[in-house]
């Protein structure tokens, strides 16, 4: 009995150094909450003494709430838990949490109370980096998309919603000229003048690099203007100072007026082409698709394009017109033109070729559309190809997604290949951009057409990127100048000292020239004693039907205006019995076996 009772001692002792030394606080309470014991650990992590902690209640050291809970949990479920997230620790202590296990044994509540405050810390960190940007702090893409899809909630209930599609212009310089670190803290600086102006329910998120999205719900289209008014302003009002150097950033908005039943990819979408036709234009720096709106307007019609060039009837309504392009140096010897595309509508309406170009190159329906222009001219090409017999050339777009397409220039290099006879007669226009985006790309599609005796000529030269060192590894024929050094060139001196550079050179290159948008008799003057080679715009001829062509001799044959008629005169017209050498010439016929 000693023994057995030595033992019993051991035990209680053993477990009294247990219960003192867990590092989990261990606690009894009576049914009304009074302490009935409490281990250190379970002192400790209330800040309080054995004599003041056991002469408290549960609900004074936590609350009532907290209290009424801890009933339910061991009156409901043993072994259940409970997180107790706000509890106040005495004076100059921070808040921690606690994670709470008990159960009724021997009409007592038996429990532990487990610190967890850590843990909850480096969760709700990983949540709010789950929907949080780490730089900014501002909302990430996850983020603003939850927001946006609530707001689109409440659009679908009758309450507004407006999103605005934030870049800011030539950021990319700062990290290029000053480094990331730089542009890093810039970004917090815009995003904090950015929440200055948002309040209440209004959410800014960063999409990626320095791209942003606003969501503005219950927000009516004319007041989130004006929000987006006073964010332009702030971010551009006053320098960002850094390290000594103060930098200006300005932005560019697109703002929307969301519908209902828009889907949140169509949202941000329509958003950024919004941001990015501010971006592009010289006004405020924002562009507002308001419904009814002619910007808005053109972006439906726009939607309506990608919709029907989805479908099998993406030809149906489109038809070409030709446009000629005039020699200077013999104006009445050849019949040159310029292929273009045009569309009518379901409605019969004409649909502006540009709002054409960008619906199909949104839904990536361009090739089929090139294809159809390359088909049908040279379809016609050879229906008239007798009465054609004054055709040098005939120059024809060819767009940026089709010059990377392989397929379609497997379908070119096919459509040449049967119509070798014409082949001669046809010139690729690639804008010059696109071209020397991908130069080796280029110039594999360049070899490949003049394989057949086809022409390619760098349109638009002049506004892009132009480089002498691309100039002279592309293999073109011809050179287009931009029209923009054309229009109203001899009021502007130095437009004249750029075309005849771009002359020299191409002289020098053994390319020819032709200029585009001349719209008067003295610009067609200019030109000539330039040395440009072809000229094209209004002053000679708007866009024919192709059956104004068949009855034409030449380019100079659709010119209405007298003096210029008279003018082109003396630039010389062969009479038939002198041998006149074209760069254009096509190759002599095959003499039969």
């Amino acid at each position: 009995m000693r023994q057995e009772h030595q033992q019993r001692l051991e035990a209680q002792a053993e477990l009294q150094q247990t219960f003192e030394a867990v590092p989990v606080g261990l606690f009894s309470l009576d049914l009304e909450g009074n302490f009935v014991s409490a281990n250190p650990a379970m002192l400790a992590m209330l800040g309080a003494n054995p004599a003041q902690t056991l002469d408290r209640a549960w609900y004074k050291c936590f609350s009532m709430d907290h209290w009424t809970r801890l009933q339910q949990l061991v009156h409901g479920q043993a072994g259940a838990e409970l997180e107790i997230q706000d509890h106040v620790m005495p004076a100059g202590g921070a808040p921690r949490s606690y994670l709470v296990k008990a159960t009724l044994a021997r009409g007592k509540i038996e429990g532990s109370l487990q610190d967890v405050t850590e843990k909850v810390r480096a969760i709700g960190h990983l949540q709010f980096l789950a929907d949080n940007d780490s730089l900014t702090r501002s909302l990430n893409r996850r983020g603003i998309e939850k927001e946006l899809q609530e707001a689109m909630t409440r659009l679908s209930q009758g309450q507004p919603l407006a999103i605005a599609y934030l870049d800011l212009d030539r950021f990319k310089l700062i990290n290029d000229l000053y480094g990331r670190n730089v542009g890093d803290e810039v970004l917090q600086h815009v995003c904090n003048r950015v929440n200055n102006v948002l309040s209440g329910k209004l959410r800014m998120g960063r999409l990626g690099g320095d791209e942003f999205l606003l969501v503005l719900p219950d927000t009516k289209i004319e007041l989130a203007s004006l929000i987006c008014q006073r964010i332009i302003a702030s971010l551009s009002g006053r320098p960002y100072d850094i390290d000594e150097k103060a930098f200006h950033v300005r932005g560019s908005i697109g703002l929307i007026e969301v519908a209902v039943g828009t889907s949140i990819k169509d949202a941000i979408s329509t958003a950024d082409r919004a941001c990015r036709q501010a971006k592009a234009g010289s006004g405020d720096g924002l562009v507002v698709y308001e419904k009814g709106s002619p910007a808005f307007l053109d972006y439906e019609a726009e939607i309506q394009l990608v919709a029907l060039l989805a479908t099998p009837a993406i030809t149906e309504g489109l038809y070409l017109v030709m446009q000629p392009i005039m020699s200077l140096s013999a104006p009445h010897d050849s019949l040159n033109f310029e292929v273009l595309l045009r569309m009518n509508g379901p409605d019969g309406k004409p649909v502006r070729t540009d709002h054409l170009i960008k619906a199909a190159e949104s839904s990536g329906r361009m090739g089929v559309i090139d294809r159809w222009v390359l088909s049908s001219t040279l379809a016609w090409l050879n229906e008239n190809y007798e009465t054609l017999k004054h055709t040098k050339f005939i120059c024809m777009n060819m767009n940026g997604a089709s010059l990377n397409d392989e397929r379609f220039l497997d379908d070119v290099v096919t459509m040449l290949a049967k119509n070798r006879h014409i082949a001669h007669q046809l010139c690729y226009e690639v804008t010059e951009s696109v071209a020397l985006h991908d130069l080796e790309n280029t110039c594999r599609f360049i070899d490949r057409v003049r394989s057949f005796g086809a022409k390619v000529a760098l349109d638009d030269f002049g506004a892009g990127y132009t480089s002498f060192s691309y100039l002279r590894d592309l293999p073109a024929d011809m050179l287009k100048i931009d029209g923009s050094f054309i229009v109203d060139m001899n009021q502007h001196p130095a437009n004249i000292a750029i075309v005849e550079a771009i002359v020299s050179l191409a002289n020098n290159l053994g390319m020819k020239v032709i200029a585009e948008w001349a719209e008067d008799i003295d610009t067609v003057q200019t030109l000539r004693e330039i040395g440009v080679d072809y000229v094209q715009g209004f002053v000679v001829a708007r866009p024919q039907a192709p059956a104004q062509l068949l009855t034409a001799r030449s380019s100079a044959s659709f010119i209405q205006d007298a003096e210029l008629l008279r003018l082109v005169d003396t630039f010389g017209q062969s009479d038939g019995t002198v041998l006149m050498v074209d760069f254009f010439e096509p190759p002599p016929p095959k003499k039969p076996h």
